[in-house]
């Protein structure tokens, strides 16, 4: 299922961010969502309609997307206010951060189409969606420690 290897896709852009991401917090963070994205996998290579965690049975969990969303939270309350929209890159960190983003975007997708065919556990859709979430906000905290967001100035180009 495509949506497996976009997961896959994604850990291994997580794997880059790390290298561009300093500070423990940010970093511990990245290290906990790369292997909940190989339990993410594991769980949607195993279809069915028991979806619960077993010694054998990988499952994501509601617990794993309520700590997601209080890392948002968390990170959210030290961020301004968006006023723009923000372009992905500014510095490296960053920047990685959103292609990871973009990528879980994608997966999430794959994963949407796939549920339409097989019984997946709806905890991996959820997951899925809040975490670019997390790394979008998690590129605004990084960026923020970089020197700031890069901002949209809607019809900058355009001359005149």
């Amino acid at each position: 299922m495509a949506a497996i290897g976009d997961v896959d896709e994604a850990n291994s852009a997580l794997g880059m961010a790390l290298l561009h991401v300093r500070g423990e917090a940010h970093r511990d963070m990245l290290g906990r969502i790369q292997n909940e994205l190989f339990d993410l996998g594991a769980d949607l290579a195993t279809p069915g309609e028991d979806f619960t965690p077993g010694e054998m049975t990988l499952r994501v969990t509601s617990e794993q997307v309520a700590r997601l969303e209080r890392e948002i939270d968390g990170m959210n309350e030290e961020l301004e206010p968006l006023r723009s929209f923000i372009l992905p890159g500014g510095a490296a960190g960053s920047a990685h951060l959103h292609l990871a983003r973009a990528i879980v975007r994608r997966a999430e997708r794959m994963a949407v189409v796939a549920a339409a065919q097989v019984a997946l556990n709806p905890q991996v859709l959820i997951y899925i969606n809040r975490l670019s979430d997390h790394l979008f906000v998690l590129a605004r905290h990084v960026a923020k420690a970089e020197g700031g967001d890069t901002l949209w100035q809607p019809g900058a180009t355009r001359g005149g």
